[in-house]
């Protein structure tokens, strides 16, 4: 099939499923279009685990990223290094909200947002990833040690680390949970965080999005960094927190183009690298990446940074859910995109790898 052939076909599915029929399209794009989300529970549970699970995760690797010039590497900022498109017969897989990669960017620990966490090692073929080994699924546990889709806390969209601490944010309830992975790994309870007042306040299924943890040695030390998907402030611009740390408070990030916020990495520079995607019924999906200034953040500050890399239905890309970043011994910083399928049959599972380019 040509590239147009495959461009186009893409194209029709996403707007035959996401405009005509809005029911049947994602949760995420429905919202953009106003639609009314449905709160379908036993669908979800079909999608949950109760126990942790050995899984079996095939890949098919991605040698190109544009559909319309196979040979094209560079985009914005960003070189296209390798990807995979990930599929499992276990119906629990999908739905991939969040990722963090350890500093080799081969162990993964990912969360679905219907409630489990995925755990692993992504394989490579000297640069390229080949595909995932040792792959796990377990439930996320509340404080009781039960499931938290028992207690109808649902859509874990976002995942940031500080060591053994692991920070878990739950959009459609706006709660933080934090686990203390030494005790027990994914089988660990999670701890409720105290959030603001204001971030309980945000809209249904619009709310905390993106999670990132400020490390030592960097502005903002110990503050988990929290952005909602699309609550908006007074002037049309995305609400954020500062939880904890040492200047804890309320700031926003600048909306535009209709963007709305999925994840966010921090950079050993001290950037802040925001992932944002878009849905409209005459150009599809929409994807892009952001810029911000870590030491710019502050209480009451308006942040706003460039684009350094956008990409659309031309090329492979998804509903992009997930960003994290490694360096490798040879010094690249890479990138690592994952997409949510909605567990939709004409939406995908995409792993996808690009190295910064300074």
């Amino acid at each position: 099939m040509s590239p147009d052939a495959v461009f186009g076909r893409r194209r029709f599915l996403t707007l035959a499923v996401m405009g005509a029929a809005a029911v049947a399209a994602p949760e995420w794009a429905r919202a953009q279009l106003g639609a009314r989300p449905a709160a379908n529970r036993a669908v979800r549970g079909e999608h949950s685990v109760s126990s942790p699970v050995a899984i079996e995760v095939r890949a098919r690797p991605l040698p190109s990223f544009d559909l319309r010039d196979r040979s094209r590497l560079r985009f914005g900022s960003l070189e296209y290094r390798s990807g995979l498109v990930l599929t499992s017969s276990f119906p629990g897989f999908g739905g991939l909200s969040g990722l963090r990669l350890d500093p080799k960017g081969e162990r993964f620990i990912a969360l679905s947002d219907q409630g489990n966490w995925f755990t692993g090692r992504i394989m490579y073929s000297g640069r390229d990833m080949a595909g995932l080994a040792d792959v796990e699924a377990a439930p996320l546990l509340g404080p009781d040690g039960r499931p938290i889709l028992d207690r109808g806390w649902y859509d874990s969209e976002s995942i940031a680390m500080d060591g053994d601490q692991v920070y878990v944010g739950l959009e459609r309830v706006n709660q933080v949970l934090r686990y203390d992975f030494s005790k027990g790994f994914t089988g660990a309870r999670g701890e409720i965080v105290p959030l603001p007042p204001a971030a309980k306040r945000l809209p249904n299924n619009k709310g905390l999005e993106a999670l990132v943890f400020v490390p030592k040695g960097q502005p903002l030390a110990g503050t988990l960094i929290a952005l909602s998907e699309r609550g908006l402030d007074a002037d049309g611009n995305l609400i954020s927190f500062l939880i904890g740390g040492p200047t804890p408070g309320q700031f926003s990030v600048r909306r535009t183009e209709d963007f709305d916020i999925s994840d966010a990495v921090l950079l050993r520079s001290g950037d802040l690298l925001v992932l944002e995607r878009k849905f409209t019924l005459v150009f599809g999906v929409g994807i892009r990446i952001r810029r911000l200034r870590l030491a710019d953040i502050a209480p009451g500050g308006l942040m706003d940074g460039p684009t350094i890399f956008a990409a659309d239905l031309g090329q492979e890309i998804d509903n992009m859910e997930g960003i994290d970043a490694h360096v490798t011994p040879e010094g690249d910083t890479v990138l690592t995109l994952i997409s949510d399928d909605n567990f939709s049959m004409i939406q995908r599972t995409l792993l996808l790898q690009f190295t910064l380019v300074e």
